[in-house]
């Protein structure tokens, strides 16, 4: 089911509740970034809520979102940050849908500073849920990690992700809230509607996100998982925690098709099929084809 809890900690960092009650909005990210590289000790400054425009607490959030989508490190740009969010960046304004499945891959990429996020998406293995079927998960994934935290935070995470990723009318209270956050478009988490306050995961083929975004992704988890190797196996991309199929909720066959749509495009990826066991090749270095397949896609 999972690693064990000191390689765990390796990939999860324990962060509970720091965004102070509030999901990501948009403009924040690159309001954030923008200020911070003018002056990286913005979050502290006296003149933060004044040049944030929101108060102290939205501060917080903000510094937290940016560094937990890993936009800022250390309150300063990082790569992935200036390439994305930069005036000249890929879409600095996140107009492009793409933009916010990038961003949601970077939130669980290791190490990740999301606690509550990374076990909803990689560790609990259910398909549909309540809000105490995930809060119990949680309370029994910070045990496992030998960390504690207030239940309350636990409760604010549960909350914050459903804000985040769930149809705002279905969030019961939470309706003007949610109409400012730009993740609910991916549609990863819907409603089941009704008296019994059912939530699924929609798995499988996604209308808005890119075929290209899919195999950046395969390619940077086989660079992080196996550097040398120029193959890795189709279950693996959708059943390893962290894996783009966890992350992104695919099917076999959504996944599949994305990589055989770009090898139509790029002869350096091929899905392969040998003795009945499918996986994605590559002849060239994983993290570099990934950023050049990624360059491309947003020059295109």
């Amino acid at each position: 089911m999972g690693d064990n809890p000191v390689k765990e900690v390796q990939k999860v960092k324990s962060v509970w509740a720091r965004h102070e009650t509030f999901h990501p909005r948009y403009g924040w990210l690159k309001k954030g970034f923008d200020l911070a590289r003018e002056n990286p000790k913005i979050f502290t400054s006296e003149t933060a809520t004044v040049q944030l425009g929101v108060g102290k607490n939205m501060v917080k959030a903000i510094r937290y979102w940016c560094g937990a989508f890993k936009v800022l490190e250390n309150d300063s740009p990082t790569d992935f940050g200036s390439l994305l969010l930069e005036d000249q960046g890929y879409d600095p304004y996140l107009e492009n849908p793409a933009s916010l499945w990038l961003l949601h891959w970077y939130l669980l990429k290791p190490p990740c500073e999301a606690t509550a996020w990374y076990y909803v998406f990689n560790r609990f293995r259910g398909v549909e849920f309540s809000v105490e079927e995930l809060t119990r998960g949680l309370q029994s994934y910070q045990r496992e990690l030998s960390q504690s935290t207030a239940a309350s935070s636990i409760d604010k995470d549960v909350t914050c992700i459903l804000r985040m990723y769930v149809e705002p009318k279905w969030v019961t209270g939470l309706l003007e809230d949610s109409l400012d956050c730009p993740f609910k478009e991916l549609g990863l988490i819907q409603s089941i509607g009704g008296e019994s306050k059912r939530y699924t995961f929609r798995v499988g083929f996604k209308r808005n996100l890119p075929p290209e975004i899919i195999i950046v992704t395969c390619l940077e988890y086989a660079s992080c998982n196996d550097n040398n190797a120029r193959t890795i196996g189709i279950s693996r991309l959708l059943y390893d925690e962290g894996s783009p199929g966890m992350v992104f909720k695919l099917s076999q066959e959504a996944l599949c098709d994305a990589i055989e749509k770009v090898a139509r495009e790029y002869n350096r990826i091929n899905l392969s099929d040998t003795a009945g066991l499918i996986q994605l090749s590559f002849n060239a270095d994983p993290e570099v084809l990934a950023r050049d397949i990624l360059e491309q896609y947003y020059s295109g």
